[in-house]
């Protein structure tokens, strides 16, 4: 446990701009440790008629000052710091952002296959469009080059290339064009560019670039051809993304004014918690995030301090419908409706969704569509995941999912769902995870500002992070096998540690079965695999024994198989969803 040293004792003000709604989100210290105090909630105000983000957070902050009864806002409108001996104001006041278009970046590098790579899973790491892509493989002359940069009208351009201390002559080039295309744009709508390459080139890009526009340079992505180190420069990548958004968003310079440069995108804030958390865990295993939200898919996996994060605008169906079902299918989606809909009405409610984001299903089949969706964006996310995972993770079989724990999820989707049981059903079919983990639920979508808090108090951060602030949605055991439906997989004995009772359950291949266990409630699980399922004990057949803390849905064992094979027939792919919903409470 941590305790609050005399530098962190003070409130916390958290500001979270999002596309649809502003949270403001108070944390104080309570005996002695920081907690979750107070929230507020307003529509967020940068569009018609009010054109100004500050309202909306001016209106969430006075909802925090109603339910707290304390006050934040001077006379002026403006945020009290530091908190005053009369208990108003707060210590500091960090925020998190996401409102706004995704960032229309322009990936320049010198190998496709190398540097330029590189370039664009550093681009995945916030809100993007990928817009153009330049190399010296793509074969165009400069001039060529120019014109795709001057017609994509880019928000940063990001270069890399070279590795550290190597050849220059060939990153002179594409730092050429990329100048040229800068200074044939208007003034105001420059590019801002992220200079991550080959730190021997620093001096030539500053005095090609800063005269004609906002230049960051961070430490080169790829200093060995078989090394990326994407730390600095995603760090660096989210202040431009805070940048731009503060000369898109009307009002957001006023908040810079409260805040300085304390303004984290909403991913790079839960990305923060993610890598956090991986230093704490069992280092076997890696920690997952799964964020869905209004304009993006984010997905973050951390493994002994080290981050994979990807942010997908286009993978999330509220966003850009066309370019969504460009990555996806009217029948992939079709196949995870529990009850029969028409495609047509399927097609409608994704683009009404795009034209309404913060609307909510009202009807069962609006909440069964919703809800397909959803498995659908994580699957997206989950696949190209896989592919960004390094090579020296460990799965149980290529294409699975690799050994996590916990899974951190966050989004209206799993918070706001009917049941508990439908929220853990869309995160086991869109996610598929694989052993044993356990699935806390962020129902007050923290983790972000937790992030952007951990600049200014990490023991703030890490001491929420140890409350009862975030559900324990439930222990999941996913075995790996090769077996046909109704065979035997798995054998359990379960053991109170308060009284000793004990019962055994035995699992059949096919078969997503919920073990009730009280909250808090601590019992000793004794696993035996069977048909050489795969547990993530070691090898194949292994067995093992767990201590499962009682969470919302106790234990839930989903032996349906790895991969998630769904029946070709609609209604008897709707029968198995049903009874796996039904299992799991309904």
């Amino acid at each position: 446990m941590v305790g609050v040293s005399p530098l962190d004792a003070g409130p916390v003000l958290a500001i979270d701009i999002g596309v649809t709604t502003t949270r403001a989100l108070l944390f104080d210290v309570v005996e002695g440790r920081y907690r979750f105090i107070a929230k507020g909630i307003s529509s967020t105000t940068s569009a018609i008629p009010i054109h100004d983000v500050g309202e909306g957070v001016r209106m969430a902050i006075e909802e925090v000052q109603e339910v707290s009864g304390r006050l934040f806002l001077g006379s002026e409108g403006n945020i009290i710091i530091p908190s005053q001996p009369d208990g108003s104001g707060a210590d500091a006041i960090v925020a998190t952002l996401s409102v706004g278009p995704p960032l229309r970046v322009v990936a320049v590098g010198l190998l496709d296959d190398v540097s330029l790579e590189s370039v664009c899973r550093l681009a995945e790491t916030t809100y993007h469009q990928l817009v153009e892509k330049i190399s010296l493989n793509d074969r165009r002359d400069t001039a060529t080059r120019i014109d795709a940069i001057v017609r994509v009208r880019p928000d940063v351009v990001i270069m890399a290339g070279g590795t550290q201390d190597g050849a220059t002559r060939s990153m002179s080039e594409l730092i050429e064009a990329v100048g040229l295309a800068i200074y044939l744009l208007p003034g105001g709508k420059r590019p801002e560019v992220l200079f991550a390459g080959n730190q021997a080139l620093e001096e030539e890009i500053k005095e090609s670039l800063e005269y004609l526009t906002s230049l960051r340079i961070a430490p080169n992505i790829r200093p060995a051809l078989e090394q990326e180190d994407l730390g600095p420069a995603r760090k660096a990548l989210g202040k431009i993304y805070s940048s731009v958004r503060f000369g898109h968003v009307p009002g957001m310079k006023d908040l810079e004014a409260w805040m300085g440069e304390r303004i984290t995108p909403t991913t790079s804030g839960f990305g923060r918690v993610v890598r956090f958390l991986s230093t704490v865990y069992d280092p076997a295993k890696g920690v997952l995030g799964v964020g869905v939200e209004t304009n993006a898919i984010s997905i973050a996996a951390g493994f002994e301090g080290e981050l994979v994060q990807l942010v997908y605008p286009q993978y999330c169906m509220a966003n850009n419908p066309e370019e969504f079902l460009s990555n996806t299918s009217l029948e992939n989606i079709y196949r995870w409706l529990l009850f029969p809909v028409p495609k047509e009405s399927l097609k409608d409610y994704i683009y009404n969704k795009s034209l309404y984001p913060s609307s909510v299903p009202v009807t069962r089949e609006d909440l069964a569509i919703e809800q397909a969706l959803v498995r659908e964006e994580l699957r997206l996310a989950t696949n190209a995941l896989l592919l960004r995972l390094p090579g020296t993770i460990v799965h149980s079989t290529d294409g699975l999912m690799p050994w996590f724990e916990p899974i951190i999820v966050r989004g209206a989707p799993f918070s706001q769902a009917p049941t508990y049981g439908q929220a853990m059903l869309m995160l086991l079919d869109g996610l598929q995870p694989t052993g044993v983990t356990t699935f806390v639920l962020d129902q007050n979508d923290l983790s972000p500002v937790l992030g952007a808090a951990a600049e200014v108090s990490s023991v703030l951060s890490i001491q929420v992070l140890e409350s009862n602030a975030f559900l324990n949605l439930g222990t999941v055991i996913s075995p790996v096998f090769k077996a046909r439906e109704g065979v035997p997989v798995l054998g359990l004995r379960l053991v109170d540690e308060e009284t000793g009772r004990t019962s055994s359950v035995e699992i059949e291949a096919g078969e997503l079965k919920a073990i009730p266990i009280p909250s808090g409630q601590v019992v000793r699980v004794e696993l035996r695999p069977l048909h050489s399922a795969n547990l993530g004990f070691g090898k194949p057949a292994s067995g093992g024994e767990l201590r499962v803390i009682g969470g919302l849905l106790g234990l839930v064992i989903d032996a349906r198989g790895r991969p998630l094979e769904l029946e070709s027939d609609p209604q008897q792919c709707r029968d198995m969803m049903r009874r796996s919903l039904w299992n799991l409470g309904g």
